[in-house]
């Protein structure tokens, strides 16, 4: 039999201890990773947990967003009172597509803390979550809970199709559940439809449940537990050409606007739609014939 030599002991447990402590710097370590110093936003990132930090957030100053003065304003005064510790209401932005729904929260939360910065009043964080990390939204708001800091967390482009179940665990979040939300966090998404289901959905459960009205019920309420609806519909020509407007009078786009006029309206007719997205991907291609970069400005 094989005898190990005192020294021999010493190296191996040496050997261990060290092994040990690099398993355990390469272990996730999710309270270690919720920081929420580095930033004034984030992405969540479900596995292993963490707040990914976005140096520079992707968003139009507020005074460009034009045609959504009502959604804007409300959505402002919520926002400010969740930044300020007053009560507000988880929101839903619903409706037309490409018409600033998602570009109006970031620049609310930008515009928020330019306002409460004045009063010393620490900055909202603002952290996206992905619509398929939509279940993980418990542990987030458990590691948030305990927190200083007052967090915004939006999903964009939120909805539910065909078995997704995902709805019911959202639904306890919001508003359900023994603990409740947190009252440091607020709750914001953005989507095409009101009630977060599509239609057909809705009435395949009306047709095979036994109790119809209950069913559909089941898939409204969802959209209950968000106490703020802000709808936005389609823009008139006028808002679209206030939008191009404003867009190219920030960047000093150099053009004639009888010129700007005639090709705002061409390139919305090419693409079948005026909306705020279609104003600015006209005002992209404007500026990139004219040569100016929008980047530096934006």
């Amino acid at each position: 039999m094989t005898t190990i030599s005192h020294q021999d002991t010493h190296a191996i447990a040496s050997l261990l201890e060290r092994i040990a402590d690099s398993l355990e710097r390469l272990a996730p370590h999710p309270e270690g990773s919720i920081d929420l110093g580095a930033a004034d936003a984030f992405v969540w990132r479900p596995k292993p947990p963490a707040l990914l930090p976005v140096p520079k957030v992707n968003r139009l100053e507020i005074a460009l967003l034009k045609g959504v003065d009502r959604a804007r304003d409300q959505l402002l005064r919520n926002t400010e009172r969740f930044a300020r510790g007053l009560p507000a209401n988880n929101t839903l932005l619903w409706g037309a597509r490409g018409m600033g729904k998602s570009s109006l929260v970031k620049a609310a939360h930008a515009e928020v803390n330019a306002r409460t910065e004045v009063d010393g009043i620490a900055p909202l964080k603002l952290v996206e979550i992905h619509r398929e990390d939509i279940e993980s939204l418990p542990i987030l708001m458990g590691h948030l809970r305990d927190r200083p800091e007052r967090v915004l967390l939006f999903c964009d482009d939120l909805s539910f199709d065909g078995g997704d179940a995902s709805y019911k665990s959202l639904k306890a979040v919001l508003e359900g559940g023994i603990e409740g939300r947190p009252d440091n966090t607020l709750f914001y998404a953005t989507s095409n439809r009101r009630h977060l289901l599509p239609r057909d959905m809705m009435e395949n459960e009306r047709s095979t449940a036994i109790n119809p009205s209950e069913a559909v019920e089941e898939k409204v309420s969802l959209s209950d537990r968000f106490g703020l609806w802000l709808g936005f519909h389609k823009c008139s020509q006028d808002d679209y050409l206030a939008m191009v407007t404003g867009y190219t009078e920030h960047f000093g786009l150099p053009i004639d606007e009888d010129d700007l006029r005639r090709r705002a309206l061409e390139w919305a007719t090419t693409r079948g739609a005026r909306s705020g997205r279609v104003a600015w991907q006209f005002v992209q291609d404007l500026a990139g014939e004219l040569g100016t970069p929008l980047e530096a400005a934006r």
